[in-house]
């Protein structure tokens, strides 16, 4: 193993139904996942259950089997409340990837995730957090000793990345969400494309992306998120990217304008649910009553972190990642006892800021 580089502070997301979230200029907090599922279930929660169910929920694929071969006994017990609340704590493992097979087979063949994400909503279902694990975390994978957490998603698809998860955090996941950042980033020209907020200079392809206030397209949004080389946190900027380009999407499909033209709304939620997949077990009527009980939860009280990181080294051949072991062991705990919320303040350095580069 060679010396680790200390990552920097900016190196670490039956007749009368719910009524329609609020529009909102923009989304303080966006997540990878979180976005494409709480709109779901945001939409779920607003209109006819039917059609809406039909429409919308009924286009999101299932994965067969995420949890075969899971004995119960040997997973982290399920998260519980510091405080007594009236739901239980709701844990997803969400997983972006930029191939198409994703969204169909919860796992592209022979493919390795490009972002790996902890969603929590609180048993209060007053807040929301999301951790993302960089995908070249140097782990334990079950039965392969150890390699880039990415990894355990080529070797054994959702199960084997979700027991993977569980040993290193000791948070029991509840359901698994895979996500096709091409069908996302489709939804881009379907919305008439997006802004974002670019903190310095850049290119990648064809593209130049210069400071300030860009409109993106489809196509440029592809190479906007697909950038790695050049940025000065590498892959952390990217998944902040990632994350950056949700909240304008999010931000535009909530808009106005969007809201007065409904073939477009219609065709970018059609494009939207088509790009993800979540496991069997969570059906619609489970997707409509969540939804339904976080119809109080704010984008202010979502709280987007990374995983925290002690620097980066090299194993062999390969580049990769070291978590920091006590402060992510700190950041587990306040997952498992569901008080990451009341302690965020604590992750600072941690914590999505509100311009990426």
């Amino acid at each position: 193993m060679s010396a680790i580089t200390t990552a920097g502070p900016d190196e670490q997301a039956d007749d009368a139904a719910p009524p329609l979230p609020r529009r909102r200029r923009t989304l303080r907090k966006a997540l990878i996942s979180l976005g494409v599922l709480g709109l779901v279930l945001a939409l779920l929660a607003g209109g006819s259950l039917w059609f809406l169910t039909e429409r919308y929920a009924g286009n999101i694929t299932r994965v067969s089997d995420v949890f075969h071969g899971l004995e119960d006994g040997s997973r982290p017990a399920p998260a519980t409340p510091a405080q007594e609340a009236s739901a239980e704590p709701a844990t997803f493992l969400l997983v972006g990837s930029d191939t198409r097979a994703t969204a169909d087979d919860g796992v592209a063949t022979g493919g390795r995730s490009d972002a790996i994400m902890i969603a929590r909503f609180s048993a209060d279902r007053e807040h929301a957090q999301l951790v993302s694990i960089p995908r070249d975390s140097w782990v334990d994978i079950p039965g392969h000793g150890r390699d880039k957490i990415n990894a355990a998603y080529a070797l054994g698809g959702p199960t084997l990345l979700i027991q993977t998860v569980e040993q290193l955090t000791g948070v029991r996941i509840d359901h698994y969400v895979a996500i096709d950042f091409q069908g996302i980033v489709q939804v881009t020209d379907d919305l008439g494309g997006v802004d974002v907020v670019v903190a310095a200079t850049t290119s990648n392809g064809p593209y130049s992306f210069p400071a300030g206030v860009n409109h993106l397209d489809g196509d440029e949004a592809r190479w906007y998120l697909g950038q790695r080389y050049g940025l000065p946190g590498g892959d952390f900027d990217r998944v902040r990217r990632q994350q950056q380009y949700l909240q304008a999407l999010f931000g535009q499909l909530f808009s106005s304008d969007t809201f007065s033209d409904p073939g477009r709304m219609d065709a970018a939620l059609r494009a939207v649910t088509s790009a993800v997949a979540v496991d069997e077990g969570l059906g619609n009527g489970d997707m409509l009553s969540l939804a339904y009980s976080l119809r109080g939860l704010n984008p202010e009280n979502v709280d987007f972190f990374t995983a925290p990181v002690l620097g980066t080294g090299m194993e062999g051949p390969a580049s990769v990642v070291y978590l920091d072991d006590v402060t992510c062991e700190r950041m587990w705990t306040y997952l498992q006892n569901d008080s990451l919320s009341q302690n965020a303040a604590e992750f600072a350095d941690q914590a999505l800021p509100d311009v990426p580069r």
